[in-house]
């Protein structure tokens, strides 16, 4: 049991560092987040620099507003990353085939919780209210 589990997160942590590590994937994380977020680092530099007051005002209320923990910024950049592989890079396979393969396991997944809540409700409302069978 304990080797399966073993053998089963290899492969999963694996997968995980081939996928994020592929140079095109890498590429579009880059430019999703240049996207996302590194324009206000650019302009809260440039701003702060030439001493540019508008400049830091937008980009300091843009930044505050991204460290907060509920943004769902790193969300996006990922979304936008995998939009850009798909547009930039549509021959590659590789990376595009181990995205079906998690977004289909990821649906099974879902799935399988769906059926499993339904049949608990089920067996609950087969159940006397007073506890007694």
């Amino acid at each position: 049991m304990k080797e399966k589990i073993i053998a089963k997160l290899k492969y999963y942590l694996k997968t995980a560092v081939l996928f994020v590590l592929n140079p095109r994937l890498l590429l579009c994380i880059g430019i999703a987040w240049l996207i996302t977020n590194g324009w206000s680092y650019i302009m809260l530099g440039i701003g702060t620099f030439w001493g540019i007051g508008w400049m830091i005002a937008v980009s300091g209320a843009y930044l505050a507003f991204l460290w907060l923990p509920a943004t769902p910024e790193k969300i996006v950049t990922v979304a936008i990353a995998i939009v850009l592989l798909r547009f930039l890079f549509p021959k590659d396979e590789k990376t595009l085939g181990i995205l079906r393969k998690l977004f289909a396991e990821a649906k099974n997944s879902l799935k399988r919780k769906k059926k499993r809540k339904e049949k608990e409700e089920k067996g609950r409302e087969e159940e006397p209210e007073d506890g007694k069978k």
